[in-house]
């Protein structure tokens, strides 16, 4: 588990950028097979490669993603599972971040 430092959080790609690579690969993973990788590669590589985690304190963080989506990753924006998988991508990435810095909520 990393030491988990808010103020350096500000700076996450300097001194974060290998737990959060870590977060977002396992979020990834858990997914893989459950979903269309059709539409779990395209929100991986046109949706969440733009994204930026923050910490919101109270050991919670938030992933905030383009506004963009729908233009981003195209048809794939009118699959079926695609609001499903984006949704509990970005949620599984918010706790692995907490999991992995040892943070939890409300602390």
């Amino acid at each position: 588990m990393t030491e988990f430092d808010p103020e350096k959080f500000e700076e996450k790609y300097v001194y974060y950028f290998e737990e959060l690579e870590e977060a977002y690969s396992n979020a990834y993973n858990q997914l893989h097979g459950r979903y269309d990788s059709t539409v779990l590669k395209a929100i991986d590589r046109k949706v969440l490669s733009e994204s930026e985690p923050f910490y919101e304190g109270s050991g919670e963080f938030r992933v905030e993603i383009p506004d963009d989506v729908e233009e981003r990753v195209g048809a794939v924006a009118d699959h079926e599972q695609f609001d499903v998988v984006l949704e509990e991508l970005v949620e599984r990435i918010e706790r692995e971040l907490e999991r992995i810095f040892g943070v939890e909520s409300g602390d």
